[in-house]
Order: C-alpha cells, then sequence, then structure tokens
C-alpha cells in the first residue's frame, strides 16, 4: 500500500535525488576540511582535554548560611 501512495506523489524521484546531492556536498567540504586543516591546530585540539585548566578563578569557600 505504501508503494502505491508514493507512486501518486508527483515529483517523488526528485527527492532522493536531492538527498544525495545534500550528503556529497557535506562529504566533499568534510573532506576538504579535513585536508586544507593545519596539523599543528590538530594537535593543539588533541592535546586540548588533557591540559590543566590553570587560568580559573579559584573556587569560594563555604555557602549559603544555614
Amino acid at each position: 500500500m505504501e508503494k502505491n501512495v508514493l507512486r501518486a506523489i508527483d515529483g517523488i524521484a526528485l527527492y532522493p535525488l536531492i538527498s544525495f546531492g545534500i550528503f556529497g556536498l557535506f562529504f566533499l567540504v568534510l573532506l576538504a576540511y579535513a585536508v586544507l586543516v593545519k596539523s599543528d591546530f590538530i594537535d593543539q585540539m588533541s592535546r586540548l582535554p588533557l591540559q590543566g585548566d590553570d587560568t580559573t578563578a579559584p573556587q569560594q569557600q563555604g555557602g549559603a548560611p544555614c
């Protein structure tokens, strides 16, 4: 039954082509980004979660009085 419903829609064959085009464009943009990004930036980003954060202000001790 679903096949008959989809066949009744005019221009339904265009939607898979549009979605494939969007996917292909997205893939090419990500591939170009991966090739063109500088390796020192990638190294810096890969070390980021392992670095200590010494720039934050110390936490205040105590809290709201009870």
